[in-house]
């Protein structure tokens, strides 16, 4: 049987504007980008029991990392080492033992997933799009680096198909790029996860009974709890947190 129809809700009427204001005001049409933006925003609030969970992370290890080996990554994979293939590898490894984050529910069904597309928020000119990194679990560090690069240029362009912002099954969001230092991602329906990075920032933290000064991370967690519960998505967060303090966990996929 078809679905039933989903009801509009009503929209609110405008409160009047004192003719003075209105005159000074422009109206001005909302691209059909903008208004799909706002509909799956919306559908996500409406139809999730959306939650977030914090932690923050010590970047040092991965910075450090990035630091020794991006120029001869550079030269041998011709794409720069970012911080994006790290956050990848390490929710992909995460993905795995909370397979729930990475799955949708339909109806009364749970669909897990055994395999990741990544949807990597991109902020562009007209609006936020969100390219799909397909099979990220199965590839190098270099190519999530070439095909993050390749989609991020296509989707400034306005150059994206429809079926390379489709099938998503978990999503990073990278506010940091713009300076936010924490901030509550919302979801991207029908996905039951998305991660929120954020701004690296020096602070003094305890460590050992010192207080040093470590570049951290604010990282959110997004989830829907319908399908995920808090020791699920705490799990989850934990493990991407240990994969970046430690990112040699990651090779030895522990």
């Amino acid at each position: 049987a078809a679905p039933a129809p989903v009801a509009e809700p009503p929209s609110i009427p405008r409160s009047a504007v004192a003719a003075e204001d209105a005159a000074r005001e422009e109206r001005v049409k909302m691209t059909r980008l903008r208004q799909t933006i706002a509909r799956r925003l919306k559908e996500a609030q409406n139809s999730a029991a959306m939650l977030t969970t914090y932690n923050e992370v010590d970047m040092t290890a991965t910075m450090g990392l990035r630091s020794e080996y991006k120029d001869l990554f550079e030269k041998k994979h011709k794409v720069k080492l970012g911080f994006m293939s790290f956050f990848t590898k390490a929710c992909c490894h995460a993905l795995k033992e909370v397979p729930e984050v990475n799955a949708e529910i339909d109806g009364t069904e749970v669909v897990y997933k055994n395999f990741v597309h990544m949807g990597i928020a991109v902020g562009t000119p007209t609006g936020l799009v969100v390219p799909v990194v397909r099979d990220a679990d199965q590839m190098s560090f270099a190519d999530i680096e070439k095909k993050i690069a390749e989609l991020g240029l296509r989707a400034r362009d306005g150059k994206l198909s429809m079926a390379e912002m489709q099938g998503g099954t978990f999503t990073i969001s990278n506010g940091g790029v713009y300076g936010s230092l924490m901030s509550s991602p919302i979801l991207n329906p029908p996905q039951s996860g998305i991660l929120g990075m954020h701004k690296v920032q020096d602070r003094p933290m305890a460590i050992k009974g010192q207080v040093v000064i470590r570049p951290m991370m604010y990282l959110a967690l997004s989830y829907d709890h319908r399908i995920v519960d808090g020791k699920g998505a705490v799990t989850f967060l934990v493990r991407v947190k240990e994969a970046l303090e430690d990112p040699r966990r990651l090779l030895m996929d522990l």
